[in-house]
């Protein structure tokens, strides 16, 4: 084996990293811990130039059973490249103080197969940088169950309020445009 056979692999490898990250949309730089699951999630190599919904949650919300309808809209798309990302949070105090508890409520009680996170901060100055991200192109999520609309180049395209449902109108419209956009 000569040296070029060795080196010219590792400079591919070095030159492909800056590049993979500058095609990176701001909004997807970065990793979340999966809930109750080793690893974690980097957001851009799983959804960058994906259609992305991206949600805060919390366990003991009212809004909660949303979690069902959001799983049915992911089935629905998925197929045509839908992502759906559950971010936990405790800043409006309805998250459970264990995370444990906060996976029964999605996986046991939901069903949910999308991807969820630990979790986070998704308000003020303490926000995860996704959610800064998020409330820069948007606004801040003002309750739980906050919806963006995110399309396949980390635009955000629409947002909605805890009140519209998974199944809103105008939802899926906003999921179908970010799943037709060009990535």
């Amino acid at each position: 084996m000569t040296l070029r056979m060795l080196v010219f692999p590792l400079l591919l490898a070095a030159l492909a990293g800056p590049l993979l990250a500058a095609e990176c949309p701001r909004l997807l730089q970065g990793e979340l811990p999966r809930l109750r699951a080793k690893g974690s999630i980097d957001l851009c190599q799983r959804f960058a130039g994906k259609p992305l919904l991206v949600v805060n949650t919390a366990s003991h919300c009212g809004f909660a059973p949303q979690f069902k309808g959001l799983e049915a809209l992911y089935k629905r798309y998925q197929a045509q490249g839908l992502e759906v990302l559950g971010v936990p949070s405790d800043d409006f105090k309805q998250e459970a103080a264990d995370s444990t508890e906060t996976a029964k409520v999605c996986y046991v009680n939901y069903g949910v197969t999308f991807a969820m996170t630990e979790p986070q901060r998704v308000t003020g100055d303490q926000a995860i940088p996704l959610f800064k991200d998020l409330a820069q192109q948007s606004s801040a999520p003002r309750w739980n169950f906050y919806k963006y609309v995110v399309d396949r180049q980390g635009k955000v395209i629409a947002s909605f309020s805890s009140l519209t449902k998974p199944d809103d109108e105008d939802l899926r419209a906003a999921v179908e445009k970010a799943i037709a956009s060009q990535p």
